[in-house]
């Protein structure tokens, strides 16, 4: 299970914020850390911010934000075309509850078997 702690906010890098993980959380495994926002998608969806997570999280991966266990529903890796190369401009990761998640999973088996 990754736990997710807040990253920094440094100064701005070619006209945007630049987001970074805290060396101490870098260091922790061997997997590195990214920032991703973080978003839960149980209506109405709300950001829980920016996190500090293991660049390999998938769906299905249970996090622990603030106390609270949320379950990831989807990845996302978003990039922009500057100068001719794509470069990374956005890390989202969408997270329900636990509990919620787990219903939903019953709720389509029962869907799928009527």
């Amino acid at each position: 299970m990754a736990s997710a702690s807040i990253a920094a906010i440094t100064p701005m890098v070619r006209g945007r914020l630049r987001v970074s993980c805290r060396k101490k959380d870098r260091d922790r495994d061997h997997h590195h850390h990214y920032p991703f926002k973080v978003v839960e998608i149980t209506p109405p969806p709300r950001c829980l911010g920016v996190r500090c997570l293991p660049s390999n999280i998938h769906c299905g991966e249970n996090v622990t934000i603030e106390g609270q266990a949320y379950t990831v529903s989807a990845v996302i890796h978003r990039y922009q075309l500057r100068k001719g190369k794509y470069e990374p401009s956005e890390r989202r990761i969408d997270v329900q509850s636990t509990g919620r998640y787990i219903l939903n999973l019953y709720l389509e088996n029962l869907l799928q078997h009527s």
